[in-house]
């Protein structure tokens, strides 16, 4: 007599999946980055400094984000973990969180509730950047984490549309609390819709009798992606490309309201709306070319981030040029979409040059590095700039700061250069 078949559950729609998860990470940079809209008018009603800005947008949120990132990937890369879970909890506290940055009645209270926000902010990427490397072919992951990293674009815009609007209307504090209470009802929605792809792993290996995959100690884990010579350069490029990122977009949104004149709801409207469509079109065409290219030859999948920072540089100077804010704004669009073009090929090389057991942790390193250099110091170094030069240069120190991010974006163009000249040998080599 036959016995009855074991039921595994199906693998669950990698489209849903995407869905899901890139309204939580929409969710995630817009509480993460509404506060660069807000951050002038916080400056007037605080009596803030330029590098107070500077630690309370950059340094404040990245510190933990960063350090606790790594034990929380260790935790998410156990077979035994609910990564859905994770997430949902992870959502929760940082939403949370970002309510009560409107609470804040000084400096330091501010800064204690950004703490939060990183604290949760940490628990999402990892484990996200695993689930979808566990469900997408190794050919269309490019593309896929693209699509996740559309939340990058689309909540720094909404942020900034959202953020400014209301700041102008009823205030910053009332911003912050508007965006962050929707997300702790979105995390009920994520634990309804999703399920960790682990637990039909788990029935079929419980069908099989096979034993559960072996988790990789920490010390084996950082062996596994270090030993890797083109992840070492990828965090090189990962960690100068987000440098310039954060801290050019927290100053760039100061530059328009401080230098040009624009309130924060306009400054929120017109470059969260143009620079949000730059910057969605360049994150999708750089999982595209990544994927498109990368057939033909592995090191092309580097290719279109490392021509695209080097022709930004001097589309960028020309843009900090203008005494017109339109034209200021319209010359910015391009070197935006081409700044963009990094996230997919860069999330996804990383995912493919380590073992499946350590993707978690891979991701959670080169956001730890992407996140304490760039967010971290970015804004920090460019504010402590601000306020060195302003003796000499008075109000146009942001300007004159943003002459020098610009010039910087050599920097991420050289390394992610020599990232593509390790790929043919090493990506995908520890198997889909």
């Amino acid at each position: 007599m036959n016995e009855p078949a074991v039921q595994t559950p199906k693998p669950q729609s990698l489209r849903l999946v995407l869905a899901v998860l890139l309204v939580v990470y929409i969710f995630n940079f817009l509480d993460r980055q509404i506060v660069n809209i807000l951050a002038e008018p916080i400056r007037r009603d605080l009596g803030l400094s330029d590098t107070q800005i500077g630690l309370m947008t950059g340094i404040a949120f990245a510190a933990f984000y960063t350090f606790l990132g790594i034990p929380i990937a260790r935790y998410a890369d156990r077979p035994s973990t609910n990564r859905v879970g994770l997430i949902a909890g992870a959502l929760i506290i940082w939403s949370g969180m970002t309510a009560l940055c409107g609470q804040a009645q000084n400096f330091v209270q501010l800064l204690l509730a950004r703490i939060g926000v990183g604290v949760g902010e940490a628990g999402c990427s990892p484990a996200a950047h695993s689930l979808i490397a566990d469900l997408a072919p190794p050919e269309k992951r490019a593309s896929a984490l693209s699509i996740y990293a559309l939340g990058i674009p689309i909540g720094t815009l909404l942020g900034m549309l959202i953020g400014g609007q209301l700041a102008d209307a009823y205030g910053w504090r009332a911003a912050f609390v508007v965006v962050g209470v929707p997300g702790i009802v979105l995390a009920g929605a994520v634990v309804l819709l999703l399920r960790d792809p682990r637990r039909a792993g788990e029935a079929l290996r419980a069908a099989n009798a096979a034993p559960p995959p072996r988790t990789l100690s920490n010390r084996e884990a950082l062996t596994e992606i270090l030993g890797s010579r083109a992840f070492v350069l990828l965090l090189a490029a990962g960690s100068a490309a987000a440098f310039l990122s954060y801290g050019k977009a927290t100053w760039t949104t100061i530059f328009f309201q401080r230098t040009h004149g624009l309130s924060p709801g306009d400054t929120g409207f017109w470059f969260g709306i143009w620079g949000g469509v730059a910057a969605i079109i360049g994150t999708l065409a750089g999982g595209w070319l990544a994927d498109r290219f990368g057939k033909v030859n592995r090191r092309h999948v580097m290719t279109a981030p490392a021509i695209g920072f080097a022709v930004a540089v001097p589309l960028s100077i020309a843009a900090y040029c203008m005494t017109d804010w339109r034209w200021a704004l319209a010359l910015l669009m391009l070197p935006t979409a081409l700044n963009s073009l990094y996230y997919g090929p860069c999330f996804s090389s990383a995912q493919g040059l380590v073992k499946p057991e350590a993707r978690a942790m891979a991701s959670a390193l080169l956001l730890f590095s992407q996140n304490l250099i760039g967010l971290g110091l970015g804004p920090l170094f460019f504010g402590m700039l601000s306020d060195g030069i302003k003796p000499m240069a008075g109000e146009e120190s942001v300007r004159w700061v943003l002459y020098g991010a610009a010039v910087i974006g050599f920097v991420p163009a050289f390394f992610f250069w020599r990232t593509s000249l390790r790929l043919n040998e090493e990506l995908d080599r520890k198997g889909p």
